[in-house]
């Protein structure tokens, strides 16, 4: 056991809380729990997850976090960007290895420029010859025809006398027939709503509103995230470990409230009815958070 795991098993006692109490308090699994307090950070879902982890299992036993980080450095393992000077180190590595390459194209450049100068000169040739033989063929055609025009267009008004008187009458049944067609009413469509009720700590209420139908959807984006959904009564309607790419979805449309517990709001994206919803409390504020969204589909119109 370390002295940081000793110091948390110490309040956690002081308060009389048990392994289970605290999982309740804070959605964290008791085997994540027992673990913290041993020390044993190589069962844990990963580093980011044990400072998270840490943070709120003090808040949750009434100790300052950021006072245990300072003290405790060497009892908790360090994050991935700590990371971040050995993979610049690679890219600069990979960007001099570029370098010859980089080389190999210059020189090729001026061969390609130069036979796409003689395309475009072939092209240019085309056009003009192209342009040439089609204006000489047009006006062949034009001369050909020109009488057979001349013909065309006094057959074309004789019969326009004939029918205009045809179509003095049927010209005012056509304007009457427009004014009895009234326009067919436009259905208005309520637009979908998601509005902030309240907000305190790491619990943000929403309402769903102009909507008949709840659809959620939990996405996992750069790294793993713990999820839980709670319905109406308070049952689980399922809780999950999610990996970098992995989903969860679920029809809530029978549900009138929804509590929503995200583990990790860095690395997890949720979508309500296909749109995605912006957190908000910031994640770099508070990692693990509780969205209750409020819905009543029976009211939408």
């Amino acid at each position: 056991m370390t002295e940081l795991g000793n110091r948390l098993k110490e309040a956690r006692k002081e308060k009389g809380i048990s392994l289970d109490d605290l999982q309740e308090m804070t959605k964290i699994q008791k085997r994540y729990l027992k673990n913290i307090e041993e020390g044993n950070y190589d069962s844990m879902p990963g580093k980011f997850y044990v400072r998270a982890f840490i943070k709120q299992y003090a808040e949750a036993v009434g100790l300052d976090p950021e006072t245990l980080f300072e003290e405790y450095q060497s009892d908790i393992p360090r994050t991935e960007q700590e990371e971040f000077p050995e993979q610049l180190s690679r890219v600069q590595t990979s960007s001099k290895r570029a370098a010859p390459d980089t080389v190999k194209m210059m020189n090729v450049l001026p061969r390609i420029l130069v036979v796409a100068a003689i395309i475009a000169i072939l092209f240019l040739l085309w056009f003009v010859v192209y342009k040439f033989a089609g204006h000489n063929t047009k006006e062949k055609l034009n001369s050909g025809a020109s009488g057979d025009v001349s013909v065309q267009k006094e057959n074309v008004k004789s019969a326009e006398k004939v029918s205009s008187g045809k179509n003095t009458g049927s010209s005012s049944e056509k304007k009457a027939a427009k004014t009895s067609k009234k326009p067919a009413s436009k259905t208005k469509k309520t637009a979908q709503k998601l509005e902030t009720v309240s907000s305190s700590g790491y619990t943000t209420t929403y309402k769903l509103a102009g909507t008949n139908q709840f659809k959620l959807e939990l996405k996992a984006n750069g790294g793993r995230s713990w999820v839980q959904v709670k319905n109406s009564d308070g049952s689980t309607n399922f809780q999950q470990l999610l990996n970098d790419g992995d989903s969860r979805t679920a029809d809530l449309s029978k549900q009138k409230q929804v509590t929503i517990t995200v583990g990790n709001t860095v690395n997890t994206e949720v979508y309500i009815n296909g749109k995605k919803l912006k957190y908000n409390i910031p994640a770099s504020k508070e990692v693990r958070q509780d969205m209750i969204v409020q819905f009543n589909g029976s009211q939408t119109k």
